[in-house]
């Protein structure tokens, strides 16, 4: 067997190969062209690792090393560096350093989704950006009514149908030019309102509402696109040993910084998976939003509880790691969502009760 790392850039890889016992056995720089490292790996002995950092387009590079019989080992780039400690950096240092972390047994992996999960994240994942264009689009808007003392209409949703009739109408009180960006905006935003549509259709025909899906929609908060981007994001629950993994995973852990008798929690990692960190957020407001019509359920009054002490951002930072620990357990268990027993502790350190 041969231990191969792969150091990859925008336009080419660095490619290192190595005996057991460290010894180099080549090193290639490899043009990122279809086939480039299949043919290279040919050469190697199959069913040997392949090391390749977390970068933007590992994609199909994984898929050139399943291709080339060899086994693609995704590596965790933050903490390979770490554990590499090399105070200089070039691409030769880096691929023989993964190469010594996968002699000694210490590579830090994540997990590789399989093809087809890859491909259909990107639905939701696609959706997901074009809501946030849209969103900015609208903020713009409002932001440029409230310039000219335009912004106090009548309705609760400016972009409802009645609030559209009513902002067109404002455009003639604008400024020439303004009036003139401003009704490209809301063509834009109309735009992506069909485009936002198309992908929620194409998802309910794709994504059938399988045990996953169903067991996540008993999850408070938690709608038919939550839980599709929630089963998607996690993939196998089995990758996760606790329910405390999996929360930092979804980015709704903090940092603990711990020192000298004091402990400070800061803003989570910038390394999680922001997809299903949006996902918990979203099903957090929803709660705190409808938390009216469910006054004695778990997660309003774990919102209430937070909120008089910290505020509404850390009240649903709360909720939202409620929901990512919960999505562990009955995913676990293939059980459906029950409301947790008084005695219980959540995840904030607070008795629920």
């Amino acid at each position: 067997m041969e231990y191969i790392a792969f150091d990859a850039h925008k336009h080419y890889t660095l490619a290192s190969v190595a005996r057991p016992d460290g010894q180099l056995v080549r090193e290639q720089r490899l043009p990122h062209e279809r086939g480039a490292l299949q043919q290279f790996l040919a050469r190697c002995e199959p069913g040997s690792p392949v090391a390749v950092e977390t970068i933007g387009n590992w994609y199909w590079i994984v898929d050139e090393i399943e291709a080339a019989g060899c086994v693609p080992k995704l590596v965790h780039a933050r903490k390979a560096k770490l554990m590499m400690g090399e105070i200089n950096k070039t691409d030769k240092l880096d691929v023989r350093g993964l190469n010594q972390l996968q002699r000694n047994g210490t590579l830090p992996t994540v997990w590789i989704p399989p093809g087809e999960l890859r491909d259909q994240r990107d639905l939701p994942r696609t959706r997901m950006v074009l809501v946030r264009q849209r969103t900015q689009l609208k903020n713009r808007i409002h932001a440029t009514l409230a310039k000219y003392a335009l912004h106090n209409l009548d309705v609760s949703d400016l972009f409802g149908v009645r609030g559209r009739a009513l902002l067109r109408q404002r455009l003639d009180l604008l400024p020439p030019y303004t009036a003139y960006a401003t009704q490209q905006l809301l063509e834009q935003v109309e735009n992506l309102d069909r485009q936002v549509r198309g992908f929620e259709h194409q998802m309910q025909t794709v994504f059938k509402p399988t045990p996953t899906i169903q067991l996540l929609l008993t999850l408070p908060g938690i709608g038919l696109l939550l839980a599709v981007v929630i089963a998607l994001e996690v993939g196998s629950i089995a990758r996760f040993a606790t329910a405390e993994k999996l929360a930092a995973y979804a980015g709704t852990t903090p940092r603990v910084h711990a020192s000298g008798g004091k402990t400070r929690l800061g803003p989570s990692r910038p390394d999680v998976n922001r997809y299903l960190k949006w996902a918990f957020v979203e099903a957090a407001n929803a709660i705190c939003l409808n938390r009216g019509r469910a006054p004695r359920r778990h997660v309003s009054r774990l919102y209430e509880r937070v909120a008089r002490r910290k505020g509404h951002q850390k009240a649903i930072g709360a909720v939202a790691r409620h929901l990512a620990e919960a999505t562990y357990w009955i995913l676990t268990k293939q059980e459906t969502y029950r409301e947790p027993k008084a005695a219980a502790v959540s995840s904030t350190g607070d008795k629920r009760g």
